[in-house]
């Protein structure tokens, strides 16, 4: 979901991992039947006005009447949009969804297949073929998870309601002229509830401005099965926000115990200072390839710390998440062969490690109470199963995880 995505994130609340929030990646969201329209004579009376307002902003009459036609108040829109779950995801979690064993294995697939396509993309916006192919993963699964939602009538529901009218109304505006400009009809224009569409998940806005029609056919399509304009699209985003060919996003690196700072991104330190104070690369890597590198410690001193260039700057403008831009990141280097992280993160608020999480979804699968994915990401899957279980053992319903839950399970 790009914007520039900062201005998305603070318009929505929502935090994209191939979705709308953190654990929960991308784009689709409901089947067809969470999109029927409902009668709204408030709806209706806003958008008789919005139809002046989208002719003043230089929206053809014929691209109104087509694009608003069937245009309807969906209520599933509201309800999502006043219901987002605010996840508190630490970074070991994120790291967890974002470069998932399925994840991990099927870029892996995809940039094999998908090589001469990305390979054209990288010669063209000097943007790396991983790093597209880590944005589309964590954007709609590989375009698993494109979104459904009819995207002319949830920007005018979202519009209407007036929270963030006229946020979403510039959307829509936008959208419109997509629809004026031939690349695609109303029909087919569809995303996720607030609006993003396609394969990396593009707002009305984002994709006026920076998508591209690669393939060459006459038209910028981001919604086909083919990815190939909406990867390209997404290399000339990053390209146009300043990603540098060939120097790396960052790395995971091994702070001595002497090392006392500076930290943070913008605290940038050349490779032999960073060298001189005894930073190494988790990987054996060589630090001179990072150049200048701030270093970011996401869960303190006794997590893992990663060195980063300016190119997680230019991420950032993706979405505007230093979890997000690691995750891109690390998803990156592990389709490229790469191993996972090295460093330990510290133990959750419940005393449980990712292993021991794991192992917990597992012994309640293995119970009969099916906790979704043993990934160690403690979602409201592994909630239900276990208060499913503490139910059914006549233990106190809390569904909330312990050492000594695990230990029964085990």
């Amino acid at each position: 979901m790009t914007i520039s995505r900062r201005g998305f994130i603070a318009a929505t609340g929502a935090l994209a991992i191939g979705g709308c929030v953190p654990g929960a990646p991308t784009g689709g969201s409901g089947g067809q039947t969470a999109w029927r329209k409902a009668a709204n004579l408030g709806f209706d009376a806003w958008l008789s006005g919005f139809r002046g307002r989208a002719a003043a902003a230089g929206v053809s009459s014929s691209a109104i009447s087509q694009g608003l036609r069937g245009a309807g108040y969906l209520p599933a829109v509201i309800a999502r949009d006043r219901n987002q779950t605010e996840f508190t995801r630490t970074l070991e979690d994120y790291l967890a969804i974002a470069a998932s064993d399925a994840r991990v294995s099927t870029g892996k697939a995809k940039l094999r297949s998908q090589s001469g396509t990305l390979s054209a993309i990288e010669a063209r916006y000097g943007v790396e073929a991983r790093i597209v192919c880590a944005i589309w993963g964590l954007e709609s699964r590989y375009g698993e998870r494109k979104g459904d939602a009819p995207v002319i009538s949830a920007l005018a529901t979202l519009a209407y309601d007036g929270r963030r009218g006229s946020f979403f109304e510039k959307q829509l505006i936008a959208a419109l002229k997509i629809i004026e400009d031939g690349d695609v009809s109303a029909s087919r224009m569809t995303g996720s509830w607030a609006g993003a569409m396609g394969h990396t998940q593009f707002i009305p806005t984002s994709y006026r401005a920076f998508a591209v029609d690669f393939n060459g056919d006459g038209r910028s399509d981001i919604w086909g099965n083919d990815p190939t304009d909406a990867l390209a699209s997404t290399a000339a985003y990053l390209q146009r926000n300043g990603w540098r060919r060939g120097l790396p996003w960052g790395a995971e690196v091994i702070l001595p115990a002497s090392y006392t700072g500076p930290f943070g991104r913008n605290a940038r330190q050349s490779a032999a200072s960073l060298q001189a104070a005894g930073i190494r690369r988790a990987d054996g890597g060589s630090m001179a390839a990072l150049s200048s590198a701030g270093i970011l410690i996401p869960q303190g001193r006794t997590g893992p710390a990663f060195a980063v260039t300016r190119n997680f700057g230019t991420l950032l403008t993706y979405n505007n998440s230093e979890n997000y831009a690691l995750g891109i990141g690390h998803l990156s280097d592990r389709i490229a062969g790469g191993g996972p992280i090295q460093g330990n993160f510290p133990p959750d608020a419940y005393g449980l490690t990712l292993s021991d999480r794991k192992a917990l979804q597992r012994g309640l699968t293995r119970a009969g109470f099916d906790a979704g994915e043993a990934d160690g990401v403690l979602g409201s899957k592994t909630e239900t199963a276990i208060r499913a279980y503490q139910q059914a053992n006549a233990l106190p319903v809390t569904g909330k995880p312990s050492p000594a839950l695990l230990a029964r399970l085990r």
